[in-house]
């Protein structure tokens, strides 16, 4: 056999197997399922990005203060897109509620999650975010399998190093456009989605 003939095989094989684990909807996936918020437009031109963490109070008052009305108000125009930034020597239980987040979206409810994380922030601690999966009736041995693995903690740290990186120190940090935000007020960024759609 020709030796081009052995690496077409050989590449045919890892498409293979490529494809049949992307396609797999029993175990828990590595990457983010995550979609952006249903709230918000994917094809929006203008991009909003926050880094937040669960169990941040602060964070918890830009959702209800910020990030509620922004979707309610300007939704169609903008692209409200999610990163983890726990901060873990302040919050213990926010690397794990950001996992708990990510197997929920397995389940195609990561928005409910975060919405009732933020919700009962208070309540927070490992048994709670079991008790939240079962309360938005998530398959729960699948949920328990991929918060066991502790599969999704890469992809949690993985965001937040690309936060550090672009010079986030503290949540809610947010950007528009890649631009960020001086403040975290609904004011500021607004204006700063106005600036950008100029």
């Amino acid at each position: 056999m020709a030796d081009h003939e052995v690496v077409k095989r050989i590449l045919a094989l890892a498409l293979l197997v490529i494809v049949s684990a992307c396609s797999s909807t029993s175990g828990p996936t590595v990457l983010s399922t995550r979609n952006v918020h249903p709230a918000s437009n994917p094809n929006a031109s203008i991009v909003v990005l926050e880094y937040t963490d669960l169990q941040c109070p602060s964070c918890r008052n830009a959702h209800e203060t910020i990030v509620k009305p922004l979707l309610a108000q300007q939704g169609t125009r903008i692209r409200y897109e999610f990163r983890h930034f726990p901060l873990r020597s302040m919050h213990p239980q926010a690397l794990g509620a950001a996992m708990a987040a990510e197997c929920a979206s397995d389940q195609g409810r990561f928005w409910d999650y975060v919405d009732l994380a933020f919700r009962k922030q208070r309540q927070m601690s490992a048994e709670s975010l079991r008790a939240w999966a079962a309360e938005l009736a998530l398959e729960m041995p699948r949920f328990e399998e991929c918060l066991a693995s502790e599969s999704k903690r890469e992809l949690v740290l993985s965001e937040y190093q690309e936060g550090k990186k672009r010079g986030v120190y503290g949540t809610p940090t947010f950007f528009v456009n890649g631009d960020l935000v001086g403040e975290d007020t609904l004011e500021a960024i607004q204006d700063a989605i106005d600036a950008a759609a100029k």
